[in-house]
């Protein structure tokens, strides 16, 4: 898989992509992530990439011409003129006004063969390159960035941990926040330890090791006698509790059982009497 970067700030990624599963994923040859300094496709000597926005307003607004150039440096055509060999490539704006970008979104992207990143800055990007070129436009989260280069970073890494063979054990990307539930799950994690559940959309569950004791605490009981079916059954419960506390929004969505539903209303209980 190809990951291909357009930004004007070239040297905020290095060090980012050079370290941890990033690096090890690029020796491997499983991904491959190039950088473009936008700048490189100005024409005159101050390197103009911004100009102020038709209307007035605060900011500057990145011009079209150069991103234009740089997409066509790479092989992006405009949407109209793509044919099915392109069908694997997705051209993404970063930008605070995109569709928030979650785990879904991320093993969408990692079907693809080629990703391009365009990096938002300023007041944001022409929207006539939105129109023409981009496949999408995405937002990491609901807050302002001062550029696209942060959720560039964040998306190469989601989507990149998704590719087969990136990780250790490729049943970490299932077992853990915003995995796929239990049905889901390949047949192919059968070896896996069934102490474990799919969270199907929920928080993954509270983690522990050695020392047995830190800080005056234990791990919780249920984890440290080996009955598989009670760590199962525990684990199942600390995610929907801590779902329910911290992300509740995610309940709407969450592949739910019978059998969770009547722990969330235990839980619900309890939040309410503050226990």
């Amino acid at each position: 898989m190809q990951f291909e970067i357009v930004t004007i700030f070239p040297g905020f990624f290095q060090g980012i992509f050079e370290n941890g599963i990033v690096r090890r994923a690029q020796a491997e040859e499983r991904m491959k992530v190039e950088i473009h300094d936008l700048r490189q496709f100005t024409h005159d000597r101050h390197r103009t990439v911004d100009d102020r926005p038709f209307g007035g307003g605060e900011g500057m607004v990145l011009k079209p011409e150069p991103l234009a150039e740089a997409l066509a440096s790479i092989g992006i055509k405009p949407r109209a003129e793509r044919g099915p060999e392109d069908a694997g490539t997705q051209v993404v704006l970063l930008s605070a006004m995109g569709t928030r970008f979650t785990q879904s979104v991320a093993r969408s992207m990692e079907r693809l063969s080629r990703v391009v990143l365009i990096c938002g800055r300023y007041e944001g990007v022409d929207e006539r390159i939105t129109e023409l070129y981009c496949d999408r436009e995405l937002s990491i989260g609901d807050y302002v960035l001062s550029g696209g280069e942060l959720a560039a970073a964040v998306v190469v890494d989601a989507v990149m941990r998704l590719i087969p063979g990136v990780l250790g054990n490729e049943a970490s990307g299932e077992f853990e926040s915003f995995g796929v539930a239990d049905a889901e799950i390949e047949s192919a994690m059968d070896g896996v330890p069934r102490s474990q559940h799919g969270s199907g959309g929920l928080l993954d569950y509270p983690h522990y090791t050695r020392p047995a004791e830190f800080g005056g605490l234990r791990p919780p009981e249920a984890l440290m006698n080996g009955d598989h079916l009670q760590i199962r059954k525990w684990r199942r419960r600390e995610q929907l509790r801590k779902t329910l506390v911290n992300r509740p929004d995610l309940l709407e969505a969450a592949q739910l059982t019978a059998e969770d539903r009547k722990i969330l209303k235990e839980l619900r209980s309890h939040q309410a009497t503050g226990e």
